[in-house]
């Protein structure tokens, strides 16, 4: 699976981007949209810059690598929605600690609910409860508990000068089998009358 266009909405609203390089919250030197150099693409450091269209090829980039593990992680069938859903959260936390997590064991065991609930879990940095990561993992979760769009047949617009849809075949072949059948009995009762 890819991420959809709602999970990198998501993660780009929830890791903001700079174009220069920063420590983030726990010390970890960070640049784009939350890049840092555990992802493998480069090495960020102080003094580092990079350009908008940068930002946007090494988010597109290292998301292979989250969505490849939540891939792995994952033994069931997932929505787009809870695929996205957890791509977000294994960006933000890393695949280990996303592979290892409750998130991953209750989803694993048909635990749905229990599975969202865990995602509200990952709201701390360096041991501190933090805001920010509060509101992200409740984003995660209803990005994550969003129902499926089921396909959709689009109807053929009716109009008054439109004729009425020919007879499914399947409907004439069974009244004309019907027909026999009805002719066949009714030829039986009669010879079963004569006899």
């Amino acid at each position: 699976m890819k991420t959809s266009k709602a999970g990198l909405d998501l993660i780009k609203r929830w890791e903001g981007c700079r174009l220069t390089a920063y420590q983030d919250s726990v010390g970890v030197w960070t640049i784009g949209y939350g890049l840092t150099s555990a992802a493998g693409l480069i090495t960020v450091g102080k003094g580092l810059t990079i350009t908008q269209k940068q930002a946007d090829d090494y988010l597109v980039a290292a998301l292979a690598k989250y969505e490849a593990a939540v891939s792995k992680a994952i033994s069931r069938t997932m929505t787009q929605a809870q695929f996205d859903a957890f791509v977000s959260l294994c960006y933000n936390i890393g695949p280990g600690a996303f592979a290892g997590s409750t998130v991953v064991k209750r989803f694993n065991a048909g635990d749905i609910a229990g599975a969202a609930d865990a995602i509200l879990m990952w709201n701390k940095a360096g041991g501190k409860v933090l805001k920010g990561l509060e509101n992200r993992r409740a984003d995660e979760r209803a990005l994550f508990l969003t129902p499926a769009k089921e396909a959709m047949p689009i109807p053929f617009p009716q109009s008054e000068a439109t004729p009425s849809p020919m007879p499914k075949p399947g409907g004439l072949i069974a009244k004309w089998v019907l027909g026999i059948v009805a002719a066949l009995l009714a030829l039986a009762a009669a010879f079963i009358a004569k006899g």
